[in-house]
């Protein structure tokens, strides 16, 4: 399966990157391809932090203004969000009574074109014309 070449290609590069990282290169083995459930062997590296002198910055060319932080709105109290929460729900149970009553409307409609094609077979429907 595709997925398992994947999978096994990332845990190759995941163990050089591990090899270059501690910079030991002994007792790593790479997954074999016909593996269904390949066991792993987890190394803790520690890793040496490196302190680096950096040059004193330049000065920018464009100074920053300062900002001030702005205040932050007040938090809504919870009148106002049940009450925009209740006046969205109205709109949308209004729009789902529209649509039916339009799908309604229109049913009724094709049902009576349908009842008057029957009763009279000189009546064509509009596609046939």
């Amino acid at each position: 399966m595709k997925w398992i070449r994947e999978r096994d290609a990332l845990i190759a590069q995941t163990l050089a990157f591990v090899q270059s990282v501690s910079g030991r290169k002994d007792d790593v083995r790479r997954p074999a391809t016909g593996t269904i459930a390949p066991t792993f062997t987890t190394e803790i590296v520690s890793v040496q932090s490196v302190t680096v002198a950096l040059e004193p910055p330049q000065a920018d060319p464009l100074p920053q203004a300062a900002t001030a932080p702005q205040p932050l709105s007040a938090p809504r109290t919870g009148n106002d969000f049940r009450g925009e929460m209740q006046a969205r729900i109205a709109s949308f149970r209004k729009h789902q009574e529209r649509f039916e009553r339009e799908r309604e409307e229109y049913c009724a409609a094709t049902l009576s074109k349908l009842r008057a094609a029957i009763r009279d077979p000189s009546i064509r429907p509009e596609a046939d014309r």
